[in-house]
Order: structure tokens, then sequence, then C-alpha cells
């Protein structure tokens, strides 16, 4: 994130040298430690908030009681907190205990309870259901140190309609930057989310709209380029916990310490590509533990990871930038989580899932306790145009299908450890099929734990294909595999056609949904006021000044954030005596005498009382000044 040139409160400024107010406002919300903030509300402190801003939250159960929307490529997108500013970071001073909850006021935080469901505005099709923190095409925001829970996806899974527009609503999302989503744009550029917990108690599969009671995407970035996710958390998501579309070959992102379980799909990437880092990560308990993919959808296609302008990696060292390294996949084997749509056929019992995916590298991660595969390298089957990137009316698929095959893809030093436990046909570490002349996947240094052989589809491809140097190679049918992951995933491989099972395969189906509670001990951001200016919840801050100072007295310009006012500035210059000021209002000046010795570095201790509503707050801090 970029930060002010002078960020802070105050900025010094030359004997009667009149320079303009400079420095980042802290608005605060709810209490922290018994200090009340200048806010109430989420939603007002961020209309308050001017670029490069701070909004700390203090713990509490922050209910949706009014929503925000914004409107584009003819949907409309409500939001229980909408950021549409650049440059502000939101902060929460304890991540378990500052939630963003979209239950209904006056209910237990995250209530399961469907009397307690907030479901959104009204439609003519539907109520809209919302999302819980959004970031509407605002660069450089940074959402950390929070939960957010039950921001659900409305009628028929975001099919709702504004009256009398015809407009649909996207929703069901916790976190999202939204850089324009539908637009095939990229529309927003940068972002930090960290020390992130997203997750949904409720789902009522009862419901002839069970869509309305799920909540579809934990953390989710679209149309945008750049941004880091780090000690994220999702979990009880019907698409994927976490999610990031719709890039092109201009991602720029990274997920790092990330932790994804008890969804549809740990993750899922439609059309996100160029440089892309998955790294240090956990997917766990899903049904399909990761999948990235091309398809008709999240436009443009298709999803490939090639570095932009032909370059090279500097991790893979070759022209693969989208890179899945050092994570644990495993036990992904649950039938039994929210589903929905494409997201529901995922094959349950797979690490990894490649759907139509091209150049992507999967290297030095552990793919175990997986029952049907560790990782899958498949094409992707679709349907309608304009099938950019794709094959057009498949002979297989039929007319208006396209086609996705992946090709360019590295599988590569990974470990296996029990994977195909189903024990179906082809059920083993990782397997391909790919159906057309493709430029060659490749498959090497793959190994299992303990010593043991790999699978012999997978031996096969080791290989086949141990190298990925782009030579075209004929298809690879791979009829039974392509059977069993159809069988799997329960779809129909030939239109009009039934799924391929037969009566010895075994592969779990879903036969109650259940929503699973929060671990515990998620960790928090460990040092909260990192990097805050100075306010009544962080104190102390030491800063030095990086402009030498010509004059030995110096006036030092001192500012507050909105809704505080000045009673005095208490000054120490050093170890000599403390000088009392009085002030008032939001901005004063206070006279330091800094001596007339060149070169010297002198610590300058800083008092604020300041009014705050009714009540009387300190803020400390030190700067230290040298003399030029």
């Amino acid at each position: 994130m970029r930060r002010v040139a002078l960020a802070g409160f105050f900025t010094f400024v030359l004997w009667l040298v009149c320079v303009p107010w400079a420095g980042a406002q802290v608005l605060r919300v709810g209490s922290y430690e018994g200090i009340p903030g200048q806010y109430q509300s989420i939603q007002a402190a961020v209309a308050a908030a001017t670029p490069y801003d701070w909004i700390l939250l203090g713990p509490g159960d922050y209910k949706t009681t009014s929503t925000s929307s914004v409107t584009g490529s003819g949907e409309v997108y409500p939001a229980g907190v909408l950021i549409a500013t650049p440059d502000l970071t939101l902060r929460g001073m304890n991540r378990d205990t500052v939630i963003v909850d979209g239950t209904k006021p006056g209910t237990p935080p995250c209530s399961s309870a469907p009397a307690n469901q907030n479901y959104g505005p009204s439609t003519a099709g539907g109520p809209g259901g919302l999302n819980g923190v959004m970031v509407w095409k605002a660069d450089d925001v940074s959402v950390e140190n929070m939960t957010a829970c039950n921001f659900l996806a409305g009628a028929g899974g975001n099919a709702g309609t504004e009256g009398g527009t015809g407009s649909s609503y996207i929703s069901g999302n916790e976190f999202w930057w939204n850089g324009g989503y539908d637009s095939a744009t990229v529309g927003g550029w940068g972002f930090d989310g960290s020390y992130l917990t997203a997750t949904s108690t409720f789902y009522d599969s009862s419901s002839a709209q069970t869509e309305a009671s799920a909540a579809e995407y934990g953390i989710f970035s679209s149309d945008w380029s750049g941004g880091t996710w780090d000690n994220v958390y999702a979990s009880n998501f019907n698409d994927s916990g976490l999610y990031i579309g719709a890039c092109q070959q201009i991602c720029d992102q990274t997920v790092d310490h990330a932790w994804a379980e008890y969804n549809a799909l740990g993750y899922s990437g439609s059309n996100s590509g160029g440089s892309l880092v998955v790294e240090n990560s956990q997917f766990d308990n899903n049904e399909d533990g990761f999948d990235t993919n091309s398809q008709n959808g999240d436009n443009p296609p298709p999803q490939d990871g090639a570095c932009p302008s032909n370059g090279f990696s500097p991790i893979t060292h070759t022209h693969s930038c989208w890179v899945f390294m050092d994570n644990d996949v495993h036990d992904n084997n649950n039938p039994n989580v929210p589903t929905a749509g494409e997201a529901a056929a995922g094959p349950v019992g797979t690490g990894m899932s490649i759907s139509g995916g091209r150049d992507d590298t999967v290297m030095d991660n552990t793919f175990a306790n997986n029952g049907a595969w560790g990782n899958i390298v498949v094409p992707y089957p679709d349907m309608g145009g304009p099938c950019t990137g794709g094959q057009p009316n498949n002979v297989i698929l039929g007319p208006g299908s396209c086609l996705y095959d992946e090709y360019g893809d590295a599988i590569i030093d990974n470990t296996y450890e029990n994977d195909g436990f189903f024990g179906n046909p082809t059920n083993g570490d990782f397997d391909q099929v790919n159906l057309n002349n493709e430029p060659t996947n490749c498959f090497s240094g793959n190994t299992v734990a303990g010593g043991g052989s790999l699978s012999p589809d997978a031996a096969v491809l080791e290989s086949s294909y141990p190298q990925c140097n782009g030579s075209t190679v004929p298809p690879n049918l791979n009829a039974v595999f392509l059977d069993q992951s159809a069988c799997d995933s329960q779809i129909a491989l030939i239109a009009g056609a039934g799924v391929p099972c037969v009566l010895t395969d075994n592969y779990p189906r879903t036969t109650a949904v259940v929503m699973h509670p929060l671990p515990a001990n998620l960790p928090t951001m460990p040092d909260v006021c990192a990097g805050v200016p100075a306010n009544p919840w962080c104190s102390g801050q030491v800063t030095a000044v990086k402009s030498c100072v010509a004059s030995a007295r110096t006036r030092v310009g001192l500012a507050l954030a909105l809704r505080e006012s000045f009673v005095s500035v208490a000054v120490k210059v050093g170890g000599g005596r403390t000088v009392t000021h009085r002030a008032h209002g939001r901005k004063t000046r206070v006279s330091v005498d800094l001596g007339s010795r060149r070169g010297r570095r002198l610590r300058v201790h800083f008092v604020e009382r300041i009014k705050v509503g009714r009540h009387r707050e300190k803020i400390t801090f030190t700067r230290i000044y040298r003399r030029c």
C-alpha cells in the first residue's frame, strides 16, 4: 500500500513558514479498552475518511443496519460496508472479536437460527442478498484483522432483480475487492487482506431456494490486479473459500498462509493468470481442495499462467508465472458441504484440479489422504459464446459447446501420501486427460512419502512427459480416467447422455450438509498498532523526522482526526522540563527549542490531551529531530 509522504498526526514547519496541514486521520469505531471512538458505525467512518486515513474497529458485533449499493455491468452489488475511497486501511483491533455480521440486529453474533438471517434488500425475484465488506474500484485498500460472517447470496444464487430495472443482485461474499464484476476489464489495483476470517453458520437445505440461504465466497477478488492475502481463513461456502478471478494475465496477486476448509472448493480461480502465487497454505476437508479453471464466465477466458510479455518467473525460471508451491493439501473428501452451480461439480476426494488451465506450475507441495486423486489436469467443458480461447462446438460435447483444453502445466517435485484410497479405477496420485493436439503438460520429480511407488497412471505420465518444452503432443484421451472424473463430478460427457458411472464405482455423495464452527486460536495480528499514527488507542510511537531542521526554534503543526479537539499539548525536549500549551480545535502549533548545536539529535516527547465527544483522552508520541 502507498503511504502519504507526511504520514502521522503532525508535520514540523520552520518558524513563520506556512505549510498546509498534512497527515492521516485515525477514525475509530466502537470502543477499545474502555476508550471510546468517534463513531459507532463502520460505514459512517468510511464515509468520513479520505485517502491514506486509518479506520480502527474496536471489539464488537457490527450488524448490518443499512445497505450501500453500487451498480455496474447491469448488476447491483449491495454491501454492509462499502469502501470506494482509495488508500484506506480498515483494521480490527482483534481478529476474533471484531465481527462484521450479516445477521439481523439484536441477534447473537453469527447466529445460525433461520429467523435471524438478513437476506438483503427485497427484489422482484426475491431477496437480493448482501455482501460484507466490499471494496469498489478503490486502489490500495487494506482490510485487516477481523471476522465476517453470514452474508448470504439471495434468491436463486444472485438472480434476484431490482424492481423495474431487471438488474441482477450479486451478493453472498464476505470480503470482496470488486474491480468491476462481469465487466471483463481490470478496474482495481493493489490491496492487502490479512488476518481475515470468513465463514457462515447458516444453510437451509430444506428450503425451495437453498441458494438464498448460502454464503457463496469467503474472500474474493475480481477484475483486480495486484494484492496480497496473508493469514486468512475461510469455511462453509457453497462455491469457494477463496476466489481470484477475471484478472486475465495481470493478476499479480499472492496468497500466503491461507487456510480453507469445509467448502465446495477451498480455492477457485476462473480466468486468473500471469503472476499469481499461492504458497504456504492449507486446503483440507473441502469437496475439492483447490481448483483453477478457464470458463465462459467471469470473463475474459482463458486461465493462462504464462508470464506477461513472454517473461521469466524468478520462482520457476520458466515462462510460467502462476505458481502453487509449498502447500499442504489433504483430506479433501467431504461431500457434505454447501454446493451450488458449477462448483458442485468439483470432484470429491480431489486435492487439486487444473480444469482447462494453461501454463501453471504446481511444485513442492504435499498431497495427502485425498481419496480420489492428489491432483488432476483436465479439460473444462462449457457451453455458449463467445468461447474466447476455447474450442467451440466440440465434436464430443456437441453444438453450442465450448471446450477449454489444458496444456503447458507442470506438476513437479510434489510429495504424495495415501491418495486414491477410494479404490476406483485410475484413483491415485495424479492423472490427466486432454482432447486436442496441444503443448505438453509435464510431470517430474514427484515422489511418494516413505519411498513407495507412484500410482500406475502417475508413473506413466512421469515417464512419458518429463519436460514442458512447448512441443505439441497428440491427445491423451485416457478414457477410463475421463469416465471416472466425470462420474465423481456427476457430469455427463456427451450431450444428452447420462453420468458415466457403473455399479462398482464408489465416490461419496451428499447425505446432509454440515456447517462447522471456527477453529480455536486463529492468530490475530501480532502488533495491532504497527504503522498506525498516534491516537488514543495506539500511543507511544517513536518516529524519526527524515529532514533535518535548520532553525533552533521550530514550530510543530499538530492535527487531530474528525470529532476530536485539543485541550492542551505538553512538550518535553530531551531531558528538559515539560512545557504545556493550551490548545483548541482540531489543529494547533507549538514551539519547540532544539538548541543551537548542529548535527544534534533530540527526542521530543508530546502528550496531547483531547476531547472525544464528552470524554477526555490522551495521546502520546515521540519524534526524533536532527539539527542541520
